[in-house]
């Protein structure tokens, strides 16, 4: 079902800081998120039903609900920053992160969000970048900033601020970041993140006040993937976290361009080993680009739901994967302790695609989803980007 923007419902001051709520209890991941609000239909049922919820899932503990004191604190605060919040389901939500299985619940926002649903690419890299890459990257980022593209990256040092840099005077350029908007880092990037601010956009899923940590970096680089048409990857080594970036792109069906490097250059090895396995498009120029990218833009669909109730069909986007998982949707009742049982049984604290968890159980998708997500509200398992899960140590 598609909607015109204007058609999408504006939410209440209270169903958004019930949202928030929602989002911030230990459990409700994205997928959570999206099975707790199509069925209950408001965030502030789902925080009604939560506790039996989590209590069948197996927790003995009452969530841990954050109050509404606190959370409207906190959008008082981001109001004060000059911020904004977005919802999913929201008309100014990033259209193409909106597509994505594990689209963030809730984004915060400094900035012209217009730039969030442009036509986007994401160009990242190595943080102790050559000179050569520098100019690389400046060079196709302006020219594509030129051309009417959005630039997205995530303010690293490197190949990431010499992208945003170039692209800073039209203010074509967003950047998401993996703490909150009251957070600087790195520190020597004070001034260009100001100036994004400013010009073009920040984003982020951290509350204010988050420092960021190495964990929260692949969630960051969820929102480059999901927020762009395509990304460019220009000097990455074996295992960075540009590949991660690469990986999610990948995922979720988005182009992969890679501009190639000297094989006696570390930095240049993982982007050429996507060249060397066929993941990635050779890119020397705009001109590449260009001819890689998807001409449009999806049309914006309501969620699930927002949705008239009967009426839900299943989501759809650029995350559509391109294998059909598991057995035929109509299998029949499967017994939720058998599903548990057996999926439990196939997944360790390294992550595993749930695809793959699909294959070898031999449950539908439906019923592999379900059962994940109420292991996830029992605290058993946690949701990885880039449509991943993974046991929780005990």
């Amino acid at each position: 079902m598609t909607v015109p923007e204007h058609a999408f419902p504006v939410m209440s001051a209270t169903d958004r800081i019930d949202t928030l709520r929602l989002t911030r209890t230990p459990g409700v991941g994205p997928i959570n998120f999206t099975r707790l609000m199509t069925q209950y239909g408001s965030a502030g049922a789902a925080l009604a039903a939560l506790p039996g919820r989590m209590r069948k899932a197996g927790r003995r503990d009452d969530p841990a609900i954050p109050s509404v004191s606190r959370m409207t604190e906190e959008l008082e605060r981001l109001e004060k920053l000059g911020g904004r919040m977005l919802v999913r389901g929201d008309a100014d939500y990033p259209l193409l992160l909106s597509c994505i299985h594990d689209a963030p619940p809730v984004l915060f926002t400094l900035g012209d969000v217009r730039r969030l649903s442009m036509r986007s690419v994401g160009i990242v890299g190595a943080r102790n970048a050559s000179a050569a890459g520098i100019r690389i990257a400046e060079s196709l980022s302006a020219e594509m900033a030129h051309a009417g593209f959005c630039v997205i990256s995530g303010l690293a040092r490197g190949i990431d601020s010499a992208a945003h840099a170039a692209a800073l005077h039209p203010g074509l350029t967003v950047a998401a970041i993996a703490g909150g908007l009251d957070h600087v880092y790195p520190p020597e990037n004070a001034t260009l993140q100001r100036q994004i601010a400013e010009r073009g956009c920040l984003v982020t899923e951290a509350l204010l006040g988050t420092a960021p940590q190495a964990r929260h970096f692949p969630r960051r680089n969820r929102l480059i993937a999901g927020m762009s048409l395509g990304c460019l990857i220009i000097e990455a080594t074996l295992g960075s976290g540009t590949l991660i970036t690469a990986d999610l792109a990948q995922s979720y069906n988005r182009e992969l361009l890679v501009v190639p490097g000297s094989p006696l250059d570390p930095r240049s090895r993982g982007g050429n080993q996507l060249l060397k396995t066929g993941q990635a498009t050779l890119t020397e120029n705009i001109g590449d680009i260009l001819q890689a990218l998807p001409l449009d833009l999806p049309r914006r669909e309501a969620e699930p739901w927002q949705r008239s109730a009967g009426h839900n069909p299943p989501l759809t986007g650029f995350s559509e994967p391109s294998v059909v998982w598991g057995s035929p949707e109509n299998e029949g009742w499967v017994d939720p302790d058998v599903a548990q049982k057996t999926v439990c049984a196939l997944l360790s604290v390294t992550p595993v695609a749930v695809d793959d968890v699909v294959r070898r159980c031999q449950f539908s998708v439906s019923a592999v989803l379900a059962t994940l997500a109420e292991l996830e509200l029992g605290g058993v398992v946690e949701f990885v980007p880039g449509g991943r899960v993974a046991l929780l140590p005990n």
